[in-house]
């Protein structure tokens, strides 16, 4: 058992610093310290990718397209859509009200039909930054972020700035590791530190990755819980063991 922010360092080659997961069902900040993950300062935020699915059909819905080729889109359609169209804007107010930033993209559906998206290309990802956008009260990932980074020790906190790493399929979004810089960033502006955020090519897997590096440490080999053990003790020991 591993907690998956821990992978996703471990994947960057890094046992500290500060891991922001954006996956499918749940987005996470979570600051960890030589292997240690520093469950006070965890933060956890209830919009990601599944979220932002529902929310790229709604905003479709919405535009003046054929409504019969939007309302037949499944889950597995929309994904793709999202993931082959949509990216972050770094100035989302500018670019929702300057009609030339809403540079159209086509997407064919697997029966041939085209979609046209708009706006909807930046807006899509946007409530990862603001939720409110989904009717969520709580900050958006990058302030989550500053709370995580606030709660830890301040020399625990320079550590953490300089080795900020992303990780999930939401966080492959173009232009989301520029934003999520700006952000961090302007939250820490004074502090005297530039902030640099690791961005992987392939974090969309990282954790998986981490967790193949982390179970090949010889290390970790002393962690294992034998067949002898759980014979003896039960499935239940895996709580002692781990």
């Amino acid at each position: 058992l591993a907690n998956t922010g821990f992978l996703s360092l471990c994947a960057h080659g890094r046992v500290s610093g500060l891991a922001l997961e954006a996956g499918a069902a749940v987005s996470h900040a979570t600051p960890v310290c030589d292997g240690q993950t520093l469950r006070k300062g965890t933060r956890c935020l209830g919009v990601a990718g599944d979220h932002l699915s529902r929310y790229l059909h709604r905003l479709l819905l919405e535009s003046p397209a054929e409504p019969a080729v939007l309302q037949a889109l499944t889950k597995k359609v929309l994904t793709q859509l999202k993931e082959q169209c949509c990216y972050v804007s770094l100035d989302y107010e500018g670019d929702l009200w300057e009609k030339e930033s809403h540079h159209p993209a086509r997407f064919q559906t697997p029966d041939g039909r085209w979609i046209t998206l708009g706006k909807e290309r930046f807006c899509c990802p946007e409530p990862l930054f603001r939720p409110e956008l989904l009717q969520h009260s709580c900050p958006g990932l990058h302030q989550l972020a500053g709370q995580s980074l606030h709660s830890v020790p301040e020399h625990l906190r320079r550590l953490m700035l300089g080795n900020i790493v992303l990780s999930g399929g939401s966080s492959m979004f173009p232009g989301f590791p520029e934003r999520m810089c700006l952000e961090l960033n302007f939250l820490f502006q004074g502090a005297g530190v530039h902030i640099e955020v690791l961005a992987n090519p392939k974090r969309g897997t990282a954790a998986w990755a981490g967790g193949s590096m982390a179970a090949s440490l010889t290390s970790f080999q002393h962690t294992w819980m034998t067949k002898a053990e759980y014979q003896e003790h039960g499935s239940s020991y895996v709580h002692v063991k781990f």
